[in-house]
Formats: structure tokens, C-alpha cells, sequence
């Protein structure tokens, strides 16, 4: 490349990275927790309840992060968005805030163990600088220090309003991407919902229908405080909607998907896609209950109650293509598709095809699904 034409590219990018800027406005503020405390509770600071379910800190973590602003330490900055109608929007610091909501009683976590309400104060506990604090909640500190905490200030970076949404997104993803304690979906519930929530508020609503929750009865405890439940639902509708776009890694596809939707990039027809889902679940119910995403057990006379990712996306894709052709309320026609829904989990080649390690390239994937396809020809 000839110097005037790296000066020009440099110059290109400079221009490039100035209009993206344009986009953006910030302010920097440097608030009391006090008062962050006083915008919670009149709903000036919007802690999102998908997001709030995120806080993990045990009580330790809480309590030393109480001592750490006793002791003056210095305090990360918090990061909102402002909204429409002025209010702030938490995009990271949830971890810090809450525990100083618990702090002063004004914490609802009935997701943690044990559970937290409003009204319950912290005990501090496992202080191990001042070890005195062990055991006190806010009310026993006395004034002095309850004012000191009251007027610890913390550097409140607010993205202000009619900033490029996108940016919003991009920011708060990058900000939270690598927490230990996000999942995948749960970062996709507070990321892409950034751009328009009205996409991931569709996959909440279907989380839980009766029809669905009846047929992935028997996910954990465990998976469904880390939405895996709601991940499915966004698996069922990028597969079918997507798939060509698959490659090999499910969590940035799942994402791509998501993204492109809730940015209006790809088409999607809320009511005509709610109703395929329910009738596909509503078939399944029908037929296989909570043994719908069921192993064959190893003597192969009877459907486990577990849960294989496999047998999901084999099952809800590959009635796709048969599903304007069954009617719910044909009884004859369940029991028919109950029997060959049990065939094909006990045919040898489809247990092949979703045990074992190596089964999420696109060639599996495919031939997975269109097992199930042509299972199905035969009945309906």
C-alpha cells in the first residue's frame, strides 16, 4: 500500500469512528448512594426484573462490599441509560446496587437461597477488615456511620436519551459479556431487548404457557433460573426460521437470530409465529406430556423423563412441515402420532443420531430433524 493511500485510509477510518460518535451522548454524574437509593424506590432507576434475577453476590460478597465503602475504598462507576420520560435504566453495577438495597431493606430476590423480600435488612457477615461489623445490620451502625454511607458518592456514567439504540445495546453487552454469572440467554434478555423488547417479551410469555411448560417438565431447577427454558423457545424459532444460517456454534447464532429480529433486520410475524409455537407444543402435550424431549431408556421399553436438547429440536422442527395438516382435536390422529412420535425414539439409527458427543454440526442437526420428517409422512 503506497503512503498517500494508507493517509487516505487512516483519514476513512477517523471519519468513520467521528459519525459513529454522533451518535452517541454522555454524561458523567456523581451521585450519593443515598440517592440512588431514593430513585429506586420512585422508580427513576429501572432495575428490569430479568435483570434484577441476575444478582448472585452471596451475603459475604454483600457485606464486604459494605465494609469497602466504610473504608473509603474506591467504588467502580455504575452505568445507566436514560430513558424517554428521564428515568435511568441499570446497565451494569446490579451486583453493587442491590447490595446496598439489601443493605437498607429494600431488596426482593425470592430467586436467591435463601430468598430476600423487602423489608429484610442485611446481616453483615464475613466482614475480615473491621470484623466488628460481623453480625450488625444498618440499623445497629449508628448515625455517624449510617450517615457516612448514606453520602458515599459513586461516578454514575448515564448514556443519555436519543443515543443510537444500538450503541445502548452494544455497550451494555460488552460491559456484562464474560460475567461469570450471566448464561447466554440471560445476557440476550438484557442486551437485545435494547434494541426493541418486544421480541424478547414474546419468548417470556411462551416460556410459560401450560403447553410448554408440560413438555420441558422435566428441565432443572437450575436450568430454568438460568432461562434455559426461554432459550428454547428462541432455539425453536431460529430453527425454524434460521437454520440456514447455522454453522456450528448454537450461542452466536442463537444471538444473531435474536438480534436480527429485535432490530427489525429479518421479518417475523408475531401472531401467525405465536400460534405455529402453541399448536406445535399443543401436539406434543397431546401425545407425550413431559416424555416429549425423552430418552428411549437402555432396555428400550419405556420413554426416561429427562431432557435431551437433541430430541427438541428433532421433534418441534420436524413437525413443521406436517403441522397444518393435523387437527388438534382428532383423537384417532393423536394416539396415531403418539405411536410413531414413540417409534422413532426407539429406532436404533435416531439414537445414534442424538447420543454421544459431536451432534451439533449442521449435517447432524439436519439429519435429526429430517428423521423425525419422514417418520411423520407415514401418518399424516
Amino acid at each position: 500500500m503506497t503512503e498517500d493511500a494508507q493517509g487516505q485510509g487512516v483519514v476513512g477510518l477517523i471519519n468513520a469512528i467521528d459519525s459513529r460518535l454522533k451518535q452517541v451522548h454522555t454524561q458523567s454524574l456523581d451521585l450519593s448512594f443515598n440517592e440512588l437509593l431514593d430513585m429506586y424506590k420512585n422508580k427513576e432507576l429501572d432495575i428490569s426484573p430479568d435483570y434484577q434475577r441476575l444478582f448472585q453476590w452471596s451475603e459475604g460478597a454483600r457485606s464486604r462490599f459494605i465494609e469497602s465503602l466504610l473504608l473509603e475504598m474506591p467504588v467502580p462507576p455504575i452505568y445507566v441509560i436514560e430513558k424517554k420520560d428521564g428515568c435511568y435504566l441499570l446497565i451494569d453495577g446490579l451486583q453493587r446496587i442491590s447490595s446496598y438495597l439489601h443493605l437498607r431493606g429494600e431488596l426482593e430476590a425470592e430467586h436467591l437461597d435463601p430468598p430476600v423480600h423487602r423489608g429484610e435488612k442485611l446481616i453483615l457477615a464475613d466482614c475480615d477488615i473491621v470484623e466488628e461489623l460481623n453480625g450488625r445490620t444498618f440499623d445497629d451502625l449508628g448515625t455517624a456511620l449510617q450517615i457516612r454511607l448514606k453520602r458515599v458518592f459513586v461516578r454514575v456514567e448515564v448514556v443519555r436519551k436519543g443515543s443510537d439504540p444500538r450503541f445502548e445495546y452494544h455497550m451494555f453487552k460488552r460491559l456484562n459479556t464474560g460475567g461469570m454469572l450471566l448464561t447466554p440467554q440471560q445476557l440476550r434478555n438484557c442486551t437485545v431487548r435494547l434494541l426493541d423488547p418486544k421480541f424478547n417479551d414474546l419468548i417470556i410469555s411462551l416460556s410459560k404457557e401450560a403447553v410448554y411448560c408440560n413438555c420441558t417438565g422435566n428441565l432443572t431447577q437450575e436450568q430454568r433460573l438460568g432461562a434455559y427454558d426461554q432459550e428454547l423457545v428462541l432455539r425453536f424459532f431460529a430453527l425454524k426460521n434460521y437454520r440456514d444460517k447455522f454453522k456450528h456454534d448454537v450461542a452466536d447464532f442463537l444471538t444473531e437470530y435474536m438480534e436480527a429480529v429485535s432490530a427489525t433486520d429479518i421479518s417475523f410475524n408475531y401472531g401467525k409465529e405465536r400460534e405455529i409455537f402453541l399448536k406445535t407444543f399443543s401436539i406434543l402435550d397431546r401425545t407425550l406430556g413431559d416424555l416429549a424431549f425423552g430418552r428411549a431408556n437402555i432396555g428400550r421399553d419405556r420413554l426416561t423423563r429427562g431432557f435431551s436438547c437433541y430430541h427438541f429440536e428433532a421433534f418441534t422442527i420436524g413437525l413443521q412441515g406436517c403441522l397444518d395438516r393435523i387437527n388438534l382435536d382428532d383423537v384417532d390422529l393423536m394416539e396415531q402420532l403418539k405411536k410413531k412420535f414413540e417409534e422413532i425414539k426407539y429406532d436404533e439409527k435416531f439414537i445414534d443420531m442424538t447420543t454421544g458427543g459431536g451432534k451439533n454440526s449442521r449435517g447432524a442437526l439436519r439429519d435429526r430433524i429430517e428423521f423425525v420428517e419422514k417418520g411423520l409422512e407415514t401418518v399424516v
